[in-house]
């Protein structure tokens, strides 16, 4: 087997020489699962320090460690993007915790507004997604994953040098790309509301604020997880990583 054809997250700090304990399920994977032996060697990253070379060394019947080789790609920061977002039901949250992290965000933060109908959200299962989809994507940093959060919350604790990029369906700008060109670039954030959209408070009051920017997503109505791929992507695209 190609050592590009796994890749896994550890959480301890790697550098070269040093050697690591893979968990019980790390160790499940490599050696039942893909049946790696001695010396097989496969490709990891703890979310700082790049990516590295490893060789696998087994212990026992199902316990192994890995020995840092040689790091092949050096760490990336990518774009300061935080993907904030009323959850959905849980199939439909896996999906977007995965694409989000596929598309670069640094931080995911599930946000609760007045018609948010997921009122229960497991920050370890979203952390799983997150390291699945960087392991499978060539990801290289790990999303920070925060607490829920009340929109009210948010926004009064809100660092305004930080833009939220707000999808409005009656955003007063047609074009999301003619919305986007004139904002110098700087942290950002975008803020998906619920499947019913944000109640006419909670849009008066975003609208109001200095710090955001409305943009529509065009003249069909999308569902939380196609528009968050959406504006995710028009975002990299005009003010991130992809120009």
């Amino acid at each position: 087997m190609r050592a590009n054809t796994i890749r896994l997250f550890v959480e301890n700090p790697i550098e070269a020489g040093c050697d690591i304990a893979c968990t019980r399920a790390q160790a499940n994977y490599l050696l039942n699962v893909m049946r790696l032996g001695d010396g097989a060697e496969i490709l990891v990253f703890d979310g700082r320090n790049g990516e590295w070379r490893a060789s696998l060394a087994r212990q026992k019947r199902s316990e192994c460690s890995l020995h840092l080789l040689e790091q092949v790609r050096p760490q990336n920061t990518g774009p300061d993007i935080h993907y904030l977002f009323a959850p959905v039901k849980r199939t439909r949250l896996d999906f977007m915790v995965q694409k989000a992290t596929e598309l670069g965000v640094a931080a995911l933060c599930p946000v609760m507004t007045r018609r948010t109908d997921a009122q229960r959200v497991k920050i370890e299962r979203m952390r799983a997604n997150v390291i699945e989809a960087a392991e499978q994507c060539g990801v290289l940093r790990i999303p920070q994953v925060f607490e829920p959060v009340s929109l009210d919350m948010l926004l009064e604790g809100w660092d305004p040098a930080r833009r939220i990029i707000y999808c409005d369906e009656e955003a007063p700008v047609s074009s999301p790309l003619e919305a986007l060109k004139p904002l110098d670039p700087g942290p950002f954030a975008v803020l998906i509301g619920p499947e019913g959209g944000f109640d006419a408070e909670e849009q008066s009051r975003l609208r109001k604020l200095s710090f955001v920017t409305p943009i529509s997503l065009g003249p069909r109505v999308m569902r939380a997880d196609t528009a968050a791929i959406a504006a995710l992507s028009l975002l990299n695209a005009v003010l991130g990583d992809w120009r």
